[in-house]
């Protein structure tokens, strides 16, 4: 009842551009637009409608991108980078706090959820 594409299972009644954005880590919806402009694939198609060849395309597209396990590991280094350099941000990041210059008196739940360095398991 789906598509496999870069190892995941996408449903087959998706667009093929909102099923990408939906199911890839790191490709969002202007960018799965662009694959498929690139690859060929005409913009209302469903993944049912795709034949192997154009699978095998959108694979090989997606293989020369940075997405899923990469760009997690590239986004935990870079957290890890700002705290040991002692950067503000990355000090915001060690206690849990946010860090692009939101208040913390009201509504700081979600950033101290977020902020940490282990942001992604892998």
């Amino acid at each position: 009842m789906g598509v496999h594409i870069f190892g995941k299972s996408i449903k087959h009644n998706y667009l093929v551009r909102i099923g990408l954005s939906k199911a890839i880590f790191g490709i969002g919806y202007n960018t799965a637009e662009r694959i498929c402009a690139k690859i060929g694939i005409y913009p209302q198609m469903r993944m049912n409608q795709l034949t192997e060849p154009q699978i095998m395309d959108l694979n090989k597209e997606i293989s020369n991108m940075l997405v899923e396990g990469q760009l997690k590991q590239k986004i935990n280094n870079d957290i890890k980078l700002k705290r040991d350099v002692g950067s503000f941000a990355g000090t915001r990041h060690a206690l849990g706090l946010p860090v692009r210059g939101q208040g913390t008196r009201n509504n700081a739940n979600t950033a101290k959820k977020l902020n940490k360095l282990e942001r992604f398991r892998i």
